[in-house]
């Protein structure tokens, strides 16, 4: 069964306790758990994609590489992070994930927060590629 929601497919089953799978532009987002205070995110970024450059003011996120390359970009700082590495996005910081690697980027994000909606996503207009 596949729906619309603010211009991304939901991918689910017919099962009530199904994983909601958003599908972007650049990859994937499966809602695993979510909690009061808590969301946990499968994050898969097609190779040479990236998210938007955004911040939240009511929620951090920390992210563990299951699979391929990540460059994180935090408040200005440019990481590079392999599988089993993570990094910690607090709260008012504008950061970016991107993909620099020939394989999906598989990362778990754990959201953590006194609210976690989408209206709480502030985007930023990134500067074209060169």
């Amino acid at each position: 069964m596949v729906d619309t929601f603010n211009s991304s497919t939901l991918l689910h089953s017919q099962s009530p306790d199904a994983d909601i799978t958003r599908v972007r532009p650049w990859g994937t987002v499966t809602v695993l758990e979510e909690g009061r205070h808590y969301r946990i995110n499968r994050i898969e970024l097609s190779p040479g994609q990236h998210i938007s450059t955004q911040m939240h003011y009511h929620r951090s996120e920390h992210w563990v590489v299951v699979s391929g390359t990540a460059r994180v970009v935090c408040d200005g700082k440019e990481t590079i992070l392999l599988q089993k590495q993570s990094t910690y996005v607090p709260m008012g910081t504008p950061h970016r994930v991107e993909n620099p690697g020939v394989i999906p980027l598989v990362m778990i994000e754990v959201q953590n927060g006194e609210y976690l909606g989408e209206d709480d996503i502030i985007r930023f207009e990134d500067a074209p590629s060169e």
